[in-house]
């Protein structure tokens, strides 16, 4: 009896996986973005109030240096409006830091519902509700409606958010990817569904990586048609586009034929959080049976208070909308006058397309280090390979001076790297 058991430990000890490979194998996935170009930093930098877009960057050896920065996505400069701190400030004085809490759990306040009307207000909508993150929202209401509506079937397009496709792809539910902004894909995928079958288009505003916008109308067309929900994202657009910042549906005039509208507190309003926007009946269902909202702890109501002010104050602040345009439309002439490979659907995200994920970074590094002007290079898998570029966010607080310098140290450093300068890139 005890040779067999020693037989049988000493099988298990042989089959046992040695664990001295976990860190090689981690090792090597670390390698490969290395080797391939596309490993990722982090830039230690600290914000300072009231002086957006600069900032301050902590070098890896310690010493500091004055940066302007071109990636944010704080558009509009809202982050350090003193509407919005006023707000927060207001808040926390009377509630203290966290919620203490789910929305379910004692985690809502007057914070949370004041914000939530704003959103519904905004949107022209019933209700609204607040998630942590606009990804959290995507996820967990893509991944809950078809809990809700049994059969249903999501048309989503094919360049959608990595929140967008991962909460398809954990509903369990039937998908079908029609290719970016192609109706008569569409169409067709629409036309092989059964009548009977529910079905919801889900598609973004404007895409954050070549910043173009979707054919808002012909979409809804086509789910009137079909009898099909629509699903909008419109995290790149709330805040800057439409008489009242409510995106591009809104400036479009089509917001009452958008079912469900997905946006972002945390990029022109300058804060934290997400939300969805919809009938009371669609965000009671969703705040009943979403996990990603039921089991997370609430907003701060400080956050909650500061979303809510930028929220309620873009709503009348259309200068800062106008001037958030004319300064991405100034950028963009510029780069062009360079010859420089621009990405232009006339939004106000400025790619230059680079194409390659070395040269790329490179060209970051050196903005960073010899220019002090701090752009992140976006390379896949956020991007399809041979598409890497630059991305350059510019907002209302990026003056005439700051455009200077940047197109200055890129006409240099691209005739540095030997990269082709073309027209602008369709």
């Amino acid at each position: 009896m005890k040779g067999k058991t020693d037989v049988t430990e000493a099988s298990q000890h042989a089959a046992r996986y040695d664990k001295t490979r976990y860190d090689d194998q981690i090792e090597g996935a670390i390698a490969r973005l290395h080797a391939e170009g596309r490993y990722r930093t982090f830039i230690d930098i600290e914000r300072r109030n009231g002086q957006f877009p600069h900032a301050v960057w902590r070098r890896p050896d310690g010493t500091e240096q004055d940066i302007t920065v071109w990636c944010g996505n704080d558009y509009l400069g809202m982050g350090q409006h003193p509407v919005v701190l006023a707000a927060m400030e207001e808040a926390i004085a009377a509630t203290g830091a966290g919620s203490g809490g789910t929305r379910n759990i004692s985690g809502t306040t007057v914070y949370h519902n004041r914000l939530e009307a704003e959103l519904a207000d905004l949107h022209g909508k019933e209700a609204a509700l607040v998630f942590t993150s606009a990804y959290i929202a995507n996820d967990a209401t893509l991944s809950t409606l078809p809990k809700l509506l049994p059969g249903l079937v999501i048309l989503s397009d094919a360049l959608n958010h990595a929140s967008m496709i991962e909460g398809i792809r954990r509903n369990g539910g039937d998908k079908r990817i029609f290719r970016h902004n192609d109706l008569d894909h569409l169409r067709a995928l629409l036309e092989d569904i059964p009548a009977d079958v529910p079905k919801l288009i889900a598609f973004e505003s404007i895409y954050s990586m070549d910043g173009d916008f979707a054919p808002i109308e012909a979409i809804c067309d086509l789910a009137d048609e079909f009898g099909a929900l629509t699903y909008i994202d419109e995290v790149h657009a709330v805040g800057m586009y439409g008489p009242r910042g409510a995106g591009v549906a809104e400036r479009d005039g089509l917001m009452h034929r958008i079912d469900l509208i997905n946006g972002t507190l945390a990029k022109a309003y300058g804060v934290f959080g997400g939300y969805v926007a919809a009938s009371a009946r669609m965000c009671d269902a969703i705040r009943s049976y979403a996990p990603g909202f039921i089991f997370t702890t609430s907003l701060p109501p400080a956050i909650a208070a500061g979303a809510a002010a930028s929220v309620a104050h873009l709503k009348h602040d259309q200068s800062l909308r106008d001037l958030h345009q004319e300064r991405a439309a100034v950028l963009k002439l510029r780069l062009k006058g360079l010859g420089l490979p621009i990405i232009d659907h006339g939004s106000h995200i400025v790619p230059v397309h680079v194409g390659d994920p070395v040269k790329c970074k490179m060209i970051s590094d050196r903005l960073l280090a010899d220019h002090g002007v701090y752009v992140q290079p976006i390379n896949f898998p956020t991007v399809p390979r041979g598409t890497e570029r630059l991305r350059f966010t510019p907002s209302p607080v990026h003056d005439s001076s700051m455009i200077d310098a940047l197109v200055n140290a890129m006409d240099n450093l691209w005739a540095q790297c030997a990269l082709n300068r073309a027209d602008m890139v369709g």
